[in-house]
């Protein structure tokens, strides 16, 4: 009886070692299962810094998140958004970059100069991709367009031939010898382009008269205050103005000013005329930048900084009508027309 049990305790015991050795062999495969396949089913969080609401840094969200999804990051999947808007103040841009690098996100997608700058200032770890930004080497965002910093890259929303094109058929085409522009002194991209506006009418003949607001609220006042100073008014890519945009649109059309823009979006809301792109074209290259960040394909010091894609100067008829512009047939072959909805 002896024997048998003490034979068992050695078959038992020679079992649980080959068990253990099974155990083991399966726990190291485990451990061995490439980080791929976790990182198969991981959730990326990425954060999203805009820094106020207006059709143009919305398309750019929109354009973004489809590039993203067209690139295997679907939200609600293996993606999740934390979307921040900073409703146009600067103190709130900084306040959300902050919260973005204490959760450490994956990455954050910092759309307008001043939700970018802030980025960069709460982290130099965290992967950022940013939009509508007009001078990237002028904001500190980068050394050089075709070498971004450590962890920022993205996209300017400053085609050099934009705002040249649109400042030549202002002058050339509505005639005005005066320009007006509305801008944001507080808002870096606004400063750069109101020089690239001064430099562009005393190039055509013409000269510029400022008017600078601050908030949202002093957009009208400040388009007021170019009531009889000026044959025509420029809003520059100024989140502030844009974002009030329809206060300028209606002393515009009271007092028979052409108003001109930036951007194309603003067509639809009742400007005349831009040379620009499609914001969401803009989001959409930035989209696919940070998919290939995310899926470790690149990092962001390898991608150069991108400029719009493409030009187009758009002519919105009814506008022209509404604010005494004569539109003439020979401007069909230099342009697009608007025809709205």
């Amino acid at each position: 009886m002896k024997k048998s049990l003490k034979a068992f305790s050695l078959v038992l015991a020679a079992g649980l070692l080959v068990l253990s050795g099974c155990g083991k062999e399966a726990a190291n495969e485990a451990a061995k299962e490439p980080a791929a396949k976790q990182e198969e089913n991981k959730t990326y969080k990425v954060g999203i810094t805009q820094f106020v609401e207006h059709p143009s840094l919305d398309a750019a969200t929109e354009g973004f998140k489809k590039a993203m999804e067209e690139s295997g990051f679907k939200e609600g999947d293996n993606v999740e958004y934390d979307f921040q808007n900073a409703q146009a103040d600067m103190n709130n841009t900084q306040t959300i970059a902050n919260n973005f690098a204490g959760d450490k996100v994956d990455l954050i997608f910092a759309n307008a100069t001043p939700s970018a700058v802030s980025a960069l200032n709460a982290t130099k770890n965290i992967p950022i991709v940013f939009t509508s930004v007009t001078d990237p080497i002028g904001a500190g965002l980068v050394e050089a367009l075709d070498k971004p910093g450590d962890n920022i890259t993205g996209t300017t929303d400053n085609h050099p031939d934009g705002t040249e094109k649109t400042i030549n058929f202002i002058v050339e085409e509505a005639g005005a010898k005066t320009i007006g522009i509305i801008y944001n002194a507080g808002e870096q991209n606004s400063e750069v382009q109101v020089a690239q506006v001064k430099e562009l009418a005393a190039k055509f003949g013409a000269t510029v008269e400022e008017a600078s607001i601050s908030t949202s609220a002093e957009v009208k006042q400040g388009a007021e205050s170019l009531v009889g100073r000026v044959d025509a008014i420029y809003v520059p890519t100024d989140n502030t103005v844009v974002s009030a945009l329809e206060s300028v649109i209606a002393v515009a059309n009271n007092e028979k000013i052409p108003l001109f823009v930036g951007e194309l979006d603003s067509m639809a809301r009742g400007a005349i005329a831009a040379s620009g792109f499609d914001y969401f074209d803009l989001g959409y290259q930035t989209g696919k930048m940070a998919a290939d960040i995310l899926k470790g394909n690149k990092k962001p010091s390898e991608i150069p900084v991108e400029l719009p894609s493409s030009l187009t100067l758009m002519i919105n008829k009814k506008a022209a009508e509404a604010q005494g512009l004569e539109v003439k047939q020979e401007w069909e072959k230099i342009a697009e027309f608007y025809e709205g909805e």
